[in-house]
């Protein structure tokens, strides 16, 4: 039974989801959507290990700092890799939510996704970290079934759905029967592995030495996963490795669908794969349901086309899908009594089941 001081503080607290990716971090504020969309960056003093910068303004530093700061994401593959930043980043953003609204409120209740397959300590070091930064209440989902909820999904249902939600640092899969997932694939195989694709590619062919930046802006400008009606092209920068010298290099958009493809070839083979598994009566559901595409990496050109030409299912890109898992988080708050049950617990302590 909820007891009157906590259903007070559930009336005027902030419910909020979060998306705490490897590339970008994203809060969804009950009754006003995404209000913070963020790259997961913290620039720190070296010695004192004090946060300069969070968010836009980190991210900017990156490559860019003197010897005495550094520019880091505390999120590697999904997972924690660095808590004590990552709870600083937490603190940030969530206090930065705080301050939009126009009257004091209490601390939030908070719902964060994680990658599905992750082990209990780290469970416990995302849950650890957001109790820290401040809620009043914090509670895990599996990002896949964030990001169907997000999309619209009908994950309760009997009929079978699938979502393959692509992201900075991992990609998910799940089919989802009953609210329960019947089959699950999870890699750590996605938005950053494609830039090192690009960054790899451009050493071997043209002895260029590029960052992520101009990588991701290559990937994102002129990258593809199909053949597309009016190929592009870019001039990418960076240092040649031979002669240690500035160079820029046009680079066609059929050269950037080469670079990519080891990694759009590991995301579809493991799509096949889950799919080669479920159940037949699920694949017929699939035939009229389709392939739901989130997460900030789906929005790949072309990607959508060749998956959908490769397993010969409709394959359709969830409205808005980079907001997906946020917004999925938020949800499982707006409606918690009917939800709850789709939230991960902790095996020691759990404060929800």
């Amino acid at each position: 039974m909820v007891s009157p001081l906590d259903w007070l503080l559930g009336l005027f607290s902030l419910d909020i989801g979060i998306d705490l990716g490897t590339a970008n971090t994203l809060v969804n504020v009950r009754g006003r959507g995404i209000v913070i969309h963020e790259p997961s960056w913290v620039a720190i003093e070296k010695s004192t290990r004090r946060t300069l910068a969070v968010g836009s303004e980190a991210k900017q530093m990156a490559g860019r700092t003197p010897s005495n700061i550094i520019a880091i994401r505390p999120l590697r593959d999904g997972v924690i890799s660095e808590f004590e930043i990552t709870e600083q980043m937490l603190r940030y953003f969530i206090g930065k939510a705080h301050e939009q609204m126009l009257v004091p409120v209490p601390r939030p209740r908070v719902v964060v996704g994680i990658p599905s397959g992750v082990t209990e300590v780290e469970k416990r070091a995302v849950y650890d970290a957001a109790m820290s930064a401040g809620a009043r209440e914090a509670f895990l989902i599996e990002e896949p079934m964030a990001a169907a909820i997000g999309a619209g999904l009908p994950v309760t249902e009997v009929r079978g759905s699938v979502v393959v939600d692509i992201g900075g640092g991992t990609t998910e899969l799940a089919l989802f029967s009953m609210g329960s997932i019947v089959v699950s694939r999870s890699m750590r195989i996605a938005g950053d592995e494609m830039d090192e694709d690009v960054m790899e590619y451009m050493r071997t062919k043209y002895n260029l030495l590029i960052g992520q930046e101009m990588a991701e802006r290559a990937k994102i400008e002129i990258g593809s996963a199909f053949p597309q009606p009016e190929e592009k092209t870019m001039t990418v920068r960076g240092r040649n490795i031979v002669t240690g010298l500035p160079e820029a290099i046009e680079v066609t958009s059929i050269e950037m669908r080469e670079a990519l493809s080891p990694s759009v070839n590991i995301i579809i083979d493991t799509v096949k794969d889950a799919l080669d598994e479920t159940p037949p009566s699920l694949i017929a559901d699939l035939m009229e349901t389709g392939i739901c595409m989130a997460g900030g990496g789906s929005k790949l050109t072309g990607l959508v086309e060749r998956l959908a030409d490769e397993v010969k299912l409709r394959v359709w890109l969830a409205e808005d899908s980079q907001t997906c898992v946020a917004r999925g988080a938020g949800r499982i708050l707006e409606d918690y009594d009917n939800l709850r049950e789709l939230l991960v617990g902790l095996e020691r302590g759990s404060t929800w089941h």
